[in-house]
């Protein structure tokens, strides 16, 4: 299992579809999911440090796992089937909840706990980046024109 770093949102064109970007911290691979807008907002909004007037949904999940008494230790993204990745969100007590990797890495910001791949996932979807010196967006737009969705389904092979 590897720690990832959110390196961040861009939209894909001309689908105009919000694409979550994720590198190992110690490593070389990059996990793209393409995730909804709403949960794309959210975590622009918490990147740039932005406090909405009243909480939008992961800010209320988050409120509610301190008020409960819980931390929630990490989030996992733990398979990719045909196409779909899938989390769980991983609380002290080794409670895990089954959740999507879009609204974990949401939730796993506000709290300030780790996002971790399985390596299972890494292996299927991760991508590997060339040149180093190249800075990471300039990278992410160059890989955003080369793939689209339908890279990441499952075949029957």
């Amino acid at each position: 299992m590897s720690e990832m770093r959110v390196i961040g949102i861009r939209v894909e064109q001309p689908q105009n579809q919000p694409v979550l970007l994720l590198r190992e911290v110690s490593g070389d691979r990059y996990l793209p999911i393409w995730i909804g807008q709403a949960e794309a907002t959210a975590i622009v909004l918490e990147q740039e440090g932005v406090t909405p007037i009243r909480p939008l949904t992961h800010d209320l999940i988050k409120i509610l796992i301190t008020e409960l008494g819980h931390t929630l230790k990490e989030v996992r993204i733990v398979d990719l089937q045909e196409g779909t990745f899938y989390a769980d969100l991983v609380f002290d007590n080794e409670l895990r909840i089954s959740a999507r990797p879009s609204d974990s890495v949401a939730i796993a910001l506000r709290v300030g706990c780790p996002i971790h791949a399985e390596e299972a996932v890494l292996e299927e979807a991760g991508l590997v980046m060339p040149d180093e010196r190249e800075d990471e967006v300039e990278k992410f737009k160059e890989f955003l024109e080369s793939v689209s969705p339908d890279d990441f389904k499952a075949t029957d092979s």
